[in-house]
């Protein structure tokens, strides 16, 4: 997928080294090249990238870590170099894993962040998500408490005879 200069596809091992970069700049218990190594090999992960341009040479830009477990998809990690945040991309990868997982039969999305990540939970706030518990102490670096959210990938379209009921019986 491409858009604005910005082609999403699957990690190639020679994007390794970047992610590793972003990942590093991005957090503060960083993920070790290992797993990102396992990442790419296991059957249950998808490791997707933004780079720049139409080119599969271009920089990475951002990435994401999806797991697949029966309709569920669990959001593991996304980040954008520092330099590109902003601009989008990071928006661009999540409704890329989004869209995807949702075309290949998944129902949910979900992810832990930091209770005390606002930007990011207002980030996922737009994609959906709203938060249904905690996993006390979860941050093994800060013993931070992470909020689990969830989305429904697949809505439950409103018939247009309700819809049109709905609008009859308004007032105002």
């Amino acid at each position: 997928m491409e858009t604005d200069g910005c082609e999403i596809g699957d990690c190639e091992e020679g994007d390794i080294d970047q992610i590793i970069a972003i990942e590093r700049d991005a957090f503060p218990t960083p993920w070790s090249e290992n797993i990102f190594r396992g990442e790419i090999a296991s059957p249950l992960s998808r490791l997707r990238v933004a780079r720049e341009g139409g080119d599969r040479r271009g920089a990475v830009l951002g990435y994401a870590v999806t797991w697949r477990v029966a309709d569920e998809i669990h959001l593991h990690n996304i980040a954008v170099r520092r330099d590109r945040r902003r601009q989008g991309i990071g928006s661009r990868l999540l409704g890329e894993a989004m869209g995807r997982s949702r075309s290949e039969g998944a129902r949910w999305m979900t992810l832990e962040v930091r209770r005390t990540n606002d930007a990011a939970q207002r980030f996922y706030q737009k994609f959906g998500f709203s938060c249904r518990g905690v996993r006390p102490g979860y941050y093994t670096d800060t013993g931070e408490d992470a909020l689990i959210l969830w989305t429904d990938l697949c809505p439950v379209p409103v018939a247009e005879s309700a819809l049109r009921a709905i609008g009859e019986g308004d007032d105002g």
